[in-house]
């Protein structure tokens, strides 16, 4: 069977490989660490896909297997890196908000980080490794179109280990949005505290709000979605001990498009998972590629480009920048 989105699919899942590291500088700069985490594992995902849909078009022979061994991984942990980086955003977004755990010093700054890259880096690094032994019932399996993908044996832990990180954060953030409340009756001090910081502007805090919300909003649904028909796809076998689990562990198993396509609720929800990726890193560039801070750094970089080449550029007045 054809695989209609080629290939429309490589296309974005290379634009949203590169397109979320194009505001990264300016947002390093500003410290804004749970942000460039979202940057990094949505580009990430996104690359991962990229390769896996141009190895595989048309074919499931198991060509790269060291590749598909890192790309489950980068599955697995982007899996959870997303919802927790957008965690890490929604909660800084509270601490500014609510005008009580705001980093000011260059200690606190580094505080931040440190918490964010826990949660963010060694939280899906945790997650991954918990899949792996205990989860993962063999090597990998491979889709044609797709590429590799985990091969999870469905039984109790799998519900508590993969599926509960994407419920538990998506909660978190949904509880962290208090801070929707907490902006009405404090915008004055918040106006206030906003005009003195050089980190944060209401349009940032806005699109990150609705960065954050989107991200929640597909979370939270999708992980649902997911919890459904792994239920009702096929009855959960049991969780008997490692040894049992990881039985021909080397095993790969291969699937043509004509196979998994029979089942229409498994080729969407495969569909889904993969394009959610892309979505985040689109959307994300949405909100912040063409922002005003964007375009200030892209009128900086296209003037620096110019004197490299050693063409004269006229200074514009910063009075004439602003709109």
């Amino acid at each position: 069977m054809a695989n209609l989105d080629y290939p429309l699919f490589p296309i974005f899942a290379f634009f949203g490989f590169v397109l979320p590291l194009i505001p990264l500088p300016w947002h390093f700069q500003a410290w804004n660490s749970g942000t460039c985490y979202f940057m990094l594992w949505a580009s990430l995902a996104c690359l991962n896909q990229f390769v896996n849909s141009i190895i595989w078009k048309g074919n499931v022979i198991n060509s790269a297997p060291v590749w598909c061994d890192i790309s489950i991984r980068i599955t697995m942990a982007a899996t959870a890196g997303l919802p927790s980086s957008s965690f890490c955003i929604v909660r800084r977004l509270y601490g500014i908000v609510s005008i009580r755990t705001v980093s000011i010093s260059r200690a606190e700054k580094r505080r931040a980080i440190i918490i964010d890259s826990l949660i963010c880096v060694l939280g899906p690094l945790i997650y991954l490794a918990l899949r792996k032994y205990i989860v993962q019932g063999h090597r990998f399996n491979i889709f044609e179109d797709l590429g590799c993908a985990p091969a999870l044996y469905d039984s109790l832990p799998l519900y508590f280990i993969t599926y509960s990180w994407s419920i538990i954060f998506g909660l978190a953030s949904a509880v962290y949005f208090l801070t929707l409340r907490t902006f009405t009756r404090r915008r004055l001090e918040f106006a206030q505290f906003l005009s003195s910081s050089k980190s944060l502007t209401i349009g940032r805090y806005f699109r990150l709000m609705a960065l954050s919300m989107t991200e929640m909003l597909c979370t939270l649904p999708l992980s649902a979605i997911t919890i459904w028909f792994s239920a009702t796809s096929a009855p959960m076998g049991p969780w008997i001990s490692l040894s049992n689990t990881h039985f021909d562990f080397s095993r790969v198993d291969q699937y043509p498009a004509v196979i998994y396509n029979a089942n229409p609720r498994f080729a969407a929800s495969i569909q889904f998972n993969r394009w959610a990726s892309v979505a985040c890193s689109l959307i994300f560039f949405v909100l912040f590629g063409f922002a005003e801070e964007a375009q200030r750094n892209y009128t900086s970089w296209y003037h620096a480009l110019q004197r490299l080449l050693g063409f004269h550029t006229t200074s514009v007045p910063p009075s004439a920048k602003r709109k």
